[in-house]
């Protein structure tokens, strides 16, 4: 996230095993895209379960960083909610507060990572609710990015049991001004799912099969200054996370290009540390535009935090 002149990134870290209890999240920041500075520690581990990264939001003044908490709950569902910390200066935060919806409550569920806005200001965005892990959009007019979000109506696919069949979207808005919101599929079909905002996030179509190729693994989307639309990913149709490309459309209807960022093979690193959950390739892939590049961050092999920038308007050409 672009804040005072940085870049800044935020990931959740263990020694081992992900989703650990000693898991905690770390951030760091950049001047220029390549020289970082050594990790802090944003959200550091926690007694009563473990917290993760939500992602970043800013108004231009004050940086916001939202913290995803699971509690350890023995014996009941996987849900969790949703903290934000804020900073008027990168360095010193605020404590962890509850993110509230457009009823002053807080919002139940967990937020998912990569919000961004409409070109008129809107903050669009996803939250994963309880009980259990049911994807739903969100929406708030409130700049800060802090309070007023607003669920948006749509209709989950069938599933069985607490998780939805879509999860962790991303989206972007098309020549028409119609939002995307691109979702992974729970249902292993290896590719995405796609719903259709017409009223800038208020209601939504029902999911269906895109035939957009995934890995059923987190993903990220949005436009270039141009209004490109991009989704970034890693296409391969199957479990495996490599290779990690980013597709691209001029009306947001018809991905007609792609350009690979990272191939796997000789390109990829060994891994080095056995975990669970660990598996080789890019994950998690978050994207943002800043200075006259693309960014695209992501978790090599689960192990080592990376980036591939390109010049924007060469992907737009």
């Amino acid at each position: 996230m672009p804040f005072k002149g940085r870049l800044y990134a935020q990931w959740q870290t263990s020694a081992r095993d992900e989703d650990a209890p000693d898991t905690h999240v770390a951030y760091s920041s950049s001047p220029n895209g390549k020289d970082w500075t050594e990790p802090k520690t944003l959200a550091p581990q926690w007694e009563g379960g473990y917290k993760t990264g939500g992602g970043w939001w800013t108004d231009g003044e004050t940086l916001v960083a939202y913290i995803n908490a699971w509690p350890r709950r023995p014996g009941t569902l996987r849900e969790g909610y949703t903290e934000y910390m804020t900073s008027t200066d990168g360095d010193n935060w605020t404590t962890p507060q509850l993110l509230l919806d457009n009823k002053g409550q807080p919002v139940n569920g967990v937020i998912e990572q990569g919000i961004h806005a409409l070109p008129d200001g809107r903050i669009i965005g996803a939250v994963h609710l309880q009980p259990g892990l049911i994807a739903s959009p969100y929406y708030t007019d409130n700049p800060s990015g802090i309070s007023g979000w607003t669920k948006g109506s749509m209709p989950n696919l069938p599933h069985s049991g607490t998780v939805s069949r879509e999860l962790e979207p991303a989206w972007f808005y098309r020549a028409d001004g119609a939002i995307v919101m691109v979702f992974r599929d729970q249902d292993s079909s290896f590719r995405k799912l796609a719903s259709v905002s017409f009223d800038r996030g208020k209601t939504w179509t029902a999911p269906v099969l895109s035939e957009m190729p995934d890995s059923r693994s987190k993903q990220s989307a949005g436009n270039l200054p141009d209004g490109t639309a991009f989704q970034a990913n890693n296409p391969s149709g199957n479990k495996n996370r490599y290779p990690l490309a980013v597709a691209l459309s001029a009306d947001g209807k018809l991905f007609d290009r792609a350009y690979l960022l990272r191939s796997g093979g000789a390109g990829l690193q060994e891994r080095r540390y056995e975990g669970r959950y660990k598996r080789p390739g890019y994950s998690y892939p978050k994207s943002v535009v800043w200075n006259g590049y693309l960014y695209v961050s992501y978790a090599t092999n689960k192990e080592d935090v990376e980036l591939t920038r390109v010049p924007w308007e060469g992907l737009s050409e």
